[in-house]
Order: C-alpha cells, then sequence, then structure tokens
C-alpha cells in the first residue's frame, strides 16, 4: 500500500507550493489514477513522494519511506519523462546495465524486452526510438527490479492505440498480481477505463477521492456524437421534438459537420432523422468530461469503510507543520558497481572509436620521430613529440576517465527520476579499477604497435631494450593511467566531461611549468638518498632488491610531470570529497 500523508512542496521564487497538503493512498490489488489538468501539480507530487523535491509530508510503501527502504528498485519502479540512457546504446543493452544497478540477472532484459513489445527492436539505437518506444522502454526499466509499487508519469504519451492498450494491460496484470499502481494522468475518460480508483487534485490540492464508479457517475457523463451534413437542421429537429416530448436533451453544435447530443440515445436520434430525411453519416455513443470535478464532492469514495474514513481527517488535520520535512534523497549506486562499470564503457563505440584514434596518431608519430632519428627510444615508442604537451596515449586515457562521469552525467544512466549520478565510494572504486585498466591496455597496445610498424618499416636496428626498461614502464604507466584518473575525477567534480579533458591538459601546461618552477628554486632539496632513508624506518628490513623498485617509484614521482600529475590528482581527491560532503551535508 502506498499512504501519501500532508504532501506540501517548498515554495519557489515567492510562488505558491504546487502541492499543498495531499493525503490519499493507493491500495494494493488496484490501478489508481492521480487525475488533473496540466500544471494541477501531479508530477510535482510524485516528486515528493520519491523525495527528489524538498518540502513537508512523508509517504509510506508498505509501512517504509523511500529512504528507509534498503533497495528501492525492488520496491518502488519509477517512470518520470523519458528514458535516461546514451543515444548510442542499444535497448537490449541499456536494460543490461541498468540490471547490474539494480541487481537482477542479465536475463531480466530479455524478459522484459518481450512483455513490453520491445524484443524486435532490442538491438535498436536508443535515440532512434519514437516517443512511443521510448516510454514502453522506460516501464521496461520500472519494471527491471520486479517492484511491488508502480508509480508512473502520464506513461501513455505518444502511445498508438495498440501500444497503450499493451500498456494498460500491464499495469492491469500487475495490480492484479497483488502490485500497487499510481499513475498520472490528465485524461478522465483514460482514468475512467484503466482505473479502479480515482484520485482528483487541482491547483495541488484534494479535490476527489472516488472508486471508478463514483467518479463516472458524478464526472462523465453519456452523449451520442453525430455527423451529418445537415447538422443545423438536425439539431433543430432534435431540439423541437425534445421539447414537444418534455424531454430535457442538450444538443450541442461543434465544427465539421459534428453534434453532441446529452440525454437522447442512438436509436431515438436515428428514428428522428430518418422520419425527417436527413442522412447521418456517424452515429455512435461516447463518454463526455463533463469539466474538472468541483471541491464540494465528497472526497472518499462511497464503499471506504469507517475506519478509513475516520482515519483520513486525522492525517489531514494534523497539517503539514507536525509532517516531518521531505528532504531530497541521495541516489543509490548500482548494487553491482563493477558489472555495471563495464558494461556502461563498452556498451557504446566512443571508447573503441577513441582506442583506435590514439593507436592509429601514436603509430604514426612514432614512424615520424623514428625517421628523424633525433628522438629517444622511450619517446619514440610512446609517439611523444617534444611540440605536444602529452602523447595521444595519455589524453585518450583522459578522455575516456573523463567520459566515465561525464557521459552519465550528460545522459543518466542509473534508474529514471532518481537524482543525478551518485557518488558513492563503490561506483567511484569501480570507475578507477576499470579505466586503470583500460589505461594499462591502451599504453601496453601503442608500445606494442609502435614497434612491430617500426620493426617493419626500418628494420631491427632501431629497437633495442634499454638497461632501465622496468623504470620506464613504471613511468609510463603511471602516466596513463594517471591521465585517466585526473579525467575521471574532474568530470565527478565539475560533472562535465570537458572538465575532465582539460585537467587533463592543464598538467603539462600549467602544473608541470609551475613544479619546475619551485623545483628549481633556493629553497629545493635532492631527494638523492631517499630510498636508503626509508629502508631505516621499515622493520623487518626489506631485501636490498626492493631497493630498487623504490627508486623507480621515487624516481617516476620526482619527475616533474610525475610530480605535476600527483599533484594534481591528490587536489582532484579531496575536491571530490569535498563535494560529495557538501552535498549530503545540504541536503
Amino acid at each position: 500500500m502506498l499512504q501519501a500523508i500532508g504532501l506540501t512542496s517548498a515554495p519557489r521564487h515567492g510562488l505558491p507550493a504546487a502541492v499543498h497538503d495531499l493525503t490519499f493512498e493507493a491500495r494494493p490489488g488496484h490501478v489508481t489514477a492521480l487525475l488533473g489538468a496540466p500544471g494541477s501539480g501531479k508530477t510535482s507530487a510524485l516528486r515528493l513522494m520519491l523525495e527528489l523535491d524538498p518540502g513537508r509530508g512523508v509517504t509510506y510503501f508498505r509501512g517504509r519511506p523511500l529512504h528507509r527502504i534498503p533497495h528501492p528498485a525492488r520496491e518502488v519502479g519509477v517512470l518520470l519523462g523519458d528514458v535516461p540512457g546514451h543515444p548510442a546504446r542499444t535497448v537490449r543493452g541499456q536494460l543490461r546495465m541498468l540490471c547490474a544497478a539494480a541487481g537482477v540477472p542479465a536475463s531480466r532484459a530479455d524478459e522484459l524486452l518481450e512483455a513490453v513489445g520491445l524484443a524486435g527492436l532490442r538491438d535498436q539505437r536508443v535515440g532512434t526510438l519514437s516517443l512511443g518506444m521510448d516510454r514502453l522502454l522506460a516501464l521496461a526499466s520500472a519494471l527491471l527490479g520486479d517492484p511491488h509499487t508502480l508509480i508512473l508519469d502520464d506513461p501513455a504519451e505518444g502511445l498508438s492505440v495498440r501500444e497503450e492498450c499493451r500498456l494498460h494491460g500491464l499495469l492491469q496484470s500487475h495490480a492484479t498480481q497483488g502490485g500497487t499502481v499510481l499513475y498520472a494522468t490528465a485524461d478522465p475518460k483514460e482514468a475512467a477505463w484503466v482505473a479502479d480508483h480515482v484520485v482528483t487534485i487541482d491547483d495541488g490540492r484534494l479535490v476527489a477521492d472516488q472508486s471508478v464508479d463514483d467518479f463516472s457517475r458524478t464526472r462523465l457523463r453519456p452523449r451520442v456524437a453525430i455527423r451529418t451534413p445537415h447538422a443545423a437542421r438536425l439539431a433543430a429537429v432534435l431540439a423541437r421534438e425534445a421539447r414537444a416530448a418534455r424531454r430535457s436533451v442538450e444538443v450541442v453544435t461543434e465544427a465539421s459537420g459534428r453534434l453532441s447530443v446529452y440525454g437522447s440515445t442512438c436509436a431515438e436520434i436515428g428514428d428522428a432523422a430518418f422520419r425527417h430525411g436527413l442522412p447521418v453519416h456517424q452515429l455512435a455513443d461516447e463518454v463526455a468530461d463533463d469539466g474538472p470535478a468541483r471541491p464540494t464532492e465528497p472526497a472518499e469514495p462511497a464503499d471506504t469503510g469507517e475506519e478509513e474514513t475516520e482515519s483520513r481527517p486525522a492525517a489531514q488535520a494534523s497539517g503539514p507543520e507536525l509532517l516531518p520535512p521531505i528532504r531530497r534523497r541521495s541516489a543509490r549506486g548500482p548494487l553491482h558497481p563493477l558489472r555495471y562499470e563495464l558494461r556502461r564503457l563498452f556498451g557504446v563505440r566512443t571508447t573503441t572509436l577513441v582506442m583506435a584514434a590514439v593507436l592509429v596518431a601514436s603509430v604514426g608519430l612514432s614512424l615520424l620521430l623514428a625517421r628523424s632519428g633525433h628522438a629517444q627510444l622511450p619517446k619514440v615508442l610512446a609517439g611523444w613529440p617534444s611540440l605536444l604537451p602529452l602523447p595521444p596515449a595519455a589524453v585518450g586515457a583522459g578522455l575516456i576517465g573523463a567520459l566515465s562521469f561525464g557521459d552519465e552525467f550528460r545522459y543518466p544512466a542509473l534508474a529514471a527520476g532518481r537524482g543525478t549520478v551518485p557518488r558513492r565510494l563503490g561506483l567511484l572504486l569501480a570507475k578507477l579499477v576499470v579505466s586503470a585498466g583500460v589505461a594499462l591496455v591502451l599504453a601496453v597496445i601503442v608500445v606494442l604497435a609502435s614497434a612491430e610498424a617500426i620493426h617493419l618499416v626500418y628494420g631491427d636496428d632501431l629497437i633495442k631494450v634499454p638497461p632501465n626498461s622496468a623504470f620506464l614502464g613504471a613511468g609510463w604507466a603511471g602516466l596513463t593511467v594517471g591521465c585517466a584518473w585526473a579525467g575521471l575525477l574532474a568530470a565527478g567534480v565539475f560533472r562535465v566531461a570537458t572538465a575532465g579533458v582539460a585537467a587533463v591538459l592543464a598538467v603539462p601546461v600549467l602544473v608541470v611549468p609551475f613544479v619546475q618552477h619551485v623545483l628549481a628554486g633556493s629553497a629545493s632539496r635532492p631527494v638523492a638518498g631517499l630510498p636508503g632513508r626509508l629502508r631505516e624506518l621499515v622493520w623487518p628490513r626489506w631485501p636490498y632488491e626492493t631497493d630498487r623498485w623504490v627508486a623507480a617509484v621515487v624516481r617516476v614521482v620526482a619527475h616533474p610531470v610525475g610530480t605535476a600529475l600527483s599533484l594534481s590528482l591528490s587536489a582532484l581527491i579531496c575536491a571530490y570529497l569535498f563535494t560529495s560532503l557538501r552535498s549530503r551535508v545540504r541536503w
């Protein structure tokens, strides 16, 4: 059961609250429609229930507020707006990625694609879907965790009649199995057709809380739709015969030769048209909206028990002043962050294209440097001419790291309506591990491809393993991994991929000259002998062979680029932690 008590949104910019003291229930086994005209506060009410907007009140999902539920995706399925996801990702890849976020098997994606009618589009790109297909994909995303409660904001928007029937069938099937369904709509006829219970709001306030039978009786009324080329004559005939028979019949003339007749039947109208020789092109029974509901209508359904009738006024009488404030809930990270990150990274072609472009650029620069004969072998293999601040491999690793967070802020990959990308430790560690692995693979491929290209073009004379190859390899790996992490953290701090790339390029352009200037000053001290001094602090003493590795690490860090990269990473980590803590304290 869903219980919303005293929901009141926080006023913004001096405007009145979009939702004011809204209290109602959505029972399990029923489809409940939240009905209201556009701008009546339906979406604001749903966001308050999901703790996405600040305000006052409380919403219980089977007796627990949302922030008390360990795995929200398994309790509440949400459809707010369009489906979030990278437009280049496939429909199946999008759902498989969200399966890792919800902690459910990947096979669940294929089951839901079959259920919502998208099985034939599983390999289609998200960006090529129509609005109706997009809504069905969003519904599949909401159903991934097999939730008990579904909260949907105008789910039938953009759907064809066939797709709308499938959607309504899914909602009713979910309710039949004991689930709770609450969906917002602006169409009274749709609410009367699909829902078992209708909650009507206007200007953010509760207007009526009715069963569907009471709603149809008080809000909707039957009419006969007529289309004829002699609409004016037929309207006059019907009005004259109604007066003669002393019956209450209302005839409304509409555009394009259409009449709407209230208080009569198709048989009576057809007989009158036949007697007067008037052709009729359309004659059908319809249900018309009787306008917005009036606040004087009963607020409880006719079949509401005595216990519910007594408890509802008590909840409303408590007022929003006595209810707890609604604070924005921080989004939860994926339950399987490493699996989620791998599917996110390789679900689009961006990573492959970046790696291919880096490989081509590095091999081309390596051949040019080897031909000149003036560059050192490490620079040749890395494709790093002195004119460039960073080699292509480092820039590519930084770009991949920046997209790790930047794409998620631009195309949120987590469940719809669940806030921004979470800053949880597990997700951050997964991104660091995956980006480091991709950077190392890229670094190794670049060196091997450059060596093979030089061997093929110039022979074996240029390729000789240097004696300090271990130190050079450690430095090369540290440079690519450090650039990947710098791009990742900067994108996480500033919430845009461009900031990540800028942070990577700032290391050689700004930080390295600063470090060189500091080290060249009179206050600088050499770090020679540091491995030996570190040995004196360790007990038991490590083997002397370890000195070589300690010296290699110190030499990498003591290099201006290594020092600059270390300082940049330290600053970005501190900024990331600071922004995470500030967001938690703020909300």
